[in-house]
């Protein structure tokens, strides 16, 4: 798994310095057979933005002061490209269980993230003071906001994979399936890499200038964003002290209450919960239902859900799902680029992205978000 990014239109490792070759088109680097007005097959790309794609054969990007770095590659029918982006991104979507809970609450896209390097916002300080007096004389304090810029570094997340030539014309002529297991392989790897960067379970990219921001321009985690609460004394789940878990979790929202943070939450348990979570509460009251069922009745928590990546002991992460506290940033979706090598006999994929989890704080750090471990 590795990381390239573009600054100031210059690219930074393999990916990011072929994409600064074709301009960021993406296009360039996917060419498919489709049939001209004379209804012969030739070899296209798909260039332009939005409302402005064009399909452009590859013998006439001269034309337009464009070349394509595998111009010689037509390899590949349309219908084939679709086949490999349908299957990377149905393998994807298996494995983001925190970030499709971040996307499906909170997405902020619409950007090309190839062209930026970094996202920034301000936070500000909350300003001004009120007085009481019966006369109204009293002098105010003419307080000013305060502002502090905050950098959020956009890497690629990007897996390969290759077929041999010969095994594409073999596939072609019999009419076998392509074999999609290395495809699927790669969408996968990228997928995990994104919801491990999102809980904390690997550390995320820094890129920048930490002077210029408030704290290190860094892709940060639940359970390793400097701002979040933390509580240490958790009590770990046994079967039998369910009304001890009880008042640890109402502790863990009074914390948040107390920094302003009033839910919805969704909890996040490793695990090592899950056995505990739907085991009854009480052992001498059976009737009140399962430690996971009494949970769900703390007002303010909508879910309680287990992390495939979170292992390591009894940990816990409330998370206010609100756009002030945590959002899933999109700058490029799941895409799938090829290029030849060995003389085209080997034709190179690559599954990629820029999904990159953004969590934020005020300007005093207070944060919407708790990682609680046991003592």
């Amino acid at each position: 798994m590795f990381t390239d990014y573009v600054l100031n239109g210059q690219g930074h490792g393999e990916v990011g310095e072929t994409f600064a070759q074709t301009r960021f088109e993406k296009g360039l680097l996917r060419p498919f057979f489709a049939r001209n007005k004379a209804g012969r097959e030739v070899a296209v790309v798909e260039i332009g933005r939005g409302e402005n794609k064009e399909l452009v054969p590859v013998s006439e990007l001269s034309k337009k002061g464009m070349e394509s770095p595998v111009a010689n590659a037509t390899s590949l029918r349309k219908d084939e490209w679709k086949m490999f982006d349908t299957v990377a991104i149905g393998a994807a979507r298996q494995r983001l269980r925190a970030w499709s809970d971040l996307a499906a609450a909170n997405t902020f896209g619409g950007f090309d993230g190839m062209a930026k390097s970094i996202l920034e916002h301000e936070t500000m300080s909350d300003p001004g003071e009120a007085f009481v007096d019966m006369d109204g004389l009293t002098d105010g304090s003419n307080d000013e906001p305060k502002f502090q810029l905050q950098g959020l570094p956009l890497p690629i997340t990007h897996s390969d994979f290759s077929i041999g030539a010969r095994k594409l014309a073999m596939s072609r002529n019999t009419g076998t399936p392509l074999d999609t297991t290395m495809a699927e392989a790669a969408g996968r790897r990228v997928a995990e890499q994104i919801e491990k960067t999102l809980i904390g379970a690997v550390t995320g990219l820094t890129y920048g200038v930490t002077a210029d921001y408030g704290r290190a321009p860094t892709v940060w985690g639940y359970t390793n964003f400097p701002a979040r609460l933390t509580d240490t004394t958790g009590t770990d789940p046994t079967g039998t002290n369910g009304p001890t878990v009880l008042t640890d979790w109402l502790g863990y929202r009074d914390a948040l209450y107390a920094n302003n943070f009033y839910g919805p939450f969704m909890a996040y348990v490793s695990d090592g919960w899950d056995q505990h979570l739907d085991n009854l509460f009480s052992t001498t009251e059976p009737s009140a239902g399962t430690l996971r069922s009494r949970l769900l009745e703390i007002d303010g928590i909508n879910g309680i859900k287990r992390l495939d990546f979170l292992t390591t002991d009894f940990q816990v992460i409330f998370v206010q799902m609100t756009s002030d506290v945590a959002r899933a940033v999109t700058g490029m979706p799941i895409t799938t680029v090829q290029w030849d090598s060995k003389g085209g006999l080997r034709k190179n994929f690559k599954v990629m992205t820029i999904m990159v989890p953004q969590l934020r704080a005020d300007f005093s750090d207070n944060c919407g978000i708790l990682h609680a471990t046991s003592s």
